[in-house]
């Protein structure tokens, strides 16, 4: 393989030399968007390249942010399955739980969140808008509660299975 910086050999095309995006996000925008943008919806702020909350200017342009679209498209990026003897007892301290990681998460990161929480026959399964929220709820359960902790990333799709158990 080739160093950075150093020049194609004779027949190797400058295309065969760029790097190639391995994880694809439908929801990531293709384009820049103007500065400030506000999602009529959320109240977020695209300001200096990224989403955040701020008191929307009155001149501002409006578009759906990501996280927003993936609410509108019930097309969640993470998937929290929560299952075991110790939930059935424990279900609503567990999403108080939950609900307070992503208010923390929230707070800094306007795309983090909690699109649904479905009460399953075998557990509960919380859906999110992004990957990094099911991980820091997962982390938290483990920490206050311990139970058994798996990730599983799907690189094809950008997102993230956590499943977290707890038995009796």
């Amino acid at each position: 393989m080739k160093e950075p910086g150093k020049h194609p050999t004779p027949g190797q095309r400058r295309q065969d030399r760029l790097i190639h995006e391995w994880v694809h996000d439908p929801y990531k925008s293709k384009r820049k968007l103007p500065d400030p943008t506000v999602c009529p919806q959320c109240g977020a702020v695209f300001h200096q390249g990224r989403w955040t909350w701020l008191t929307p200017p009155k001149n501002a342009h409006e578009e759906l942010c990501p996280a927003c679209q993936r609410v509108r498209d019930k097309y969640p990026a993470g998937f929290l399955s929560l299952h075991g003897g110790f939930l059935d007892q424990h279900a609503q301290e567990i999403i108080n739980l939950a609900r307070n990681e992503e208010r923390a998460e929230t707070a800094e990161h306007p795309l983090h969140r909690i699109m649904q929480i479905e009460k399953q026959v075998d557990g509960i399964l919380i859906t999110t808008t992004d990957i990094h929220l099911p991980r820091r709820i997962g982390e938290a359960l483990h920490r206050a509660y311990q139970g058994e902790l798996d990730f599983h990333y799907i690189e094809e799709g950008s997102s993230l299975r956590v499943d977290w158990q707890r038995e009796g």
